[in-house]
């Protein structure tokens, strides 16, 4: 009604649309159903183009509904509501474009954790956190790169990687070994599924890393020594892993207390754990400081309002959090997922550095 009378073809052009732009999804079944692994121009030519619209669709048709309601009072219906229609396309047009030049950032956050009980040892430990990478073949190699270098430049103790690694596919895991497979540091680098990972096939997801110079981490801990004092690094599943995983999630669900069950009472320890949601069970069990990611902080935030497109459905949505001695830290992730947009939450590398003081509090260096 609205769009039609103003194309060549008129109704026979806008059916003709709307049939290109479903197509898509049966060409994604038919890809899972032929267990086929979908390629860099798949996702990029002919997936892509399809998530972009059918997230326009909903908007322009409600925003031309209510030009037409709005205008009908007036007795413009039509010419409202194609106003209305267009006016949302273009602010689609411009957010996509600003969003697309957010997600090609890189920011390099320094963090300052603290506490009075800290081993002497540890004092000055430097993690470097990578998160939420979704990393496939359509990937940026360049953005990428720019990761691996921010990470080495950063001259980590330690480095730890919360989740959703790869893009749905257990093969993805080979774009990640290219792009961020060599990366090391003294204590290790260490790894923890996300759903995504759940999603892609976590046996095979995993079998793949194990492959890699990292230590993968599902439900249990490893002791490191550092300074002469012993601390512990512990990794849980993922919730997506009991929540739906079926066969694809096997091993991968969370267990709070099997992942804590050999470090030795009163030890210093730093959790991994992609869904912030297993928080506050690890602060219970007095885990000091909890590393996540999983909410993309909504790919679209507003920080200096502690706000983002993910708060109204999380509890712990964004950034950092205290309960009594125990801190967490949610990473806004260094990728995106879907299409390439982010807003007020550039991707980001974390460098987490400890330190003794009077509280527990973490801040910006």
């Amino acid at each position: 009604m609205l769009v039609a009378p103003l194309v060549d073809g008129g109704w026979m052009s806008v059916a003709a649309a709307a049939v290109l732009t479903t197509l898509p999804i049966l060409a994604l079944v038919r890809e899972r159903r032929r267990a086929r692994y979908p390629r860099r121009f798949f996702r990029l030519v002919v997936m892509r183009p399809f998530w972009y619209t059918q997230l326009l669709l909903p908007l322009a048709a409600a925003a031309g509904l209510a030009g037409l309601v709005g205008g009908a009072y007036f007795g413009h219906a039509i010419v409202a509501g194609r106003v209305a229609l267009f006016t949302m396309t273009t602010v689609f047009v411009v957010l996509m474009t600003f969003g697309w030049a957010g997600s090609r950032q890189l920011v390099v956050k320094r963090l300052l954790a603290t506490w009075p009980e800290l081993p002497p040892g540890l004092d000055g430990l430097r993690i470097v956190q990578i998160s939420d990478t979704h990393i496939g073949p359509h990937s940026s190699k360049a953005h990428f790169a720019r990761v691996a270098t921010a990470v080495r430049n950063a001259q980590p103790d330690l480095i730890a990687v919360t989740g959703d690694l790869v893009d749905d596919h257990a093969p993805d895991v080979d774009a990640y070994a290219a792009a961020l497979g060599r990366l090391d540091a003294p204590l290790g680098v260490f790894v923890v599924p996300g759903n995504h990972d759940v999603y892609a096939g976590w046996a095979e997801v995993r079998a793949r890393l194990e492959a890699l110079p990292v230590t993968v981490l599902v439900n249990n801990a490893v002791l490191l020594r550092r300074g002469g004092e012993h601390f512990a690094v512990v990794g849980t599943g993922d919730p997506a892993g009991r929540r739906g995983g079926g066969k694809r999630g096997e091993g991968a669900a969370p267990d709070v207390p099997a992942a804590l069950s050999s470090v030795p009472p009163g030890m210093f320890v730093v959790a991994l754990a992609h869904n912030p949601a297993l928080w506050p069970e690890l602060a219970r069990h007095g885990v000091a400081l909890t590393l996540s990611g999983h909410t993309h902080w909504g790919q679209f935030a507003l920080p200096t309002l502690g706000w983002s497109l993910a708060s109204p459905f999380l509890e712990h949505a964004m950034g950092i959090h205290r309960e009594g001695k125990s801190l967490l830290y949610i990473h806004p992730g260094t990728n995106f997922w879907g299409i390439p947009f982010r807003l007020g939450t550039p991707p980001e590398v974390a460098v987490i550095t400890l330190k003794c003081a009077p509280s527990p509090t973490m801040r910006r260096e």
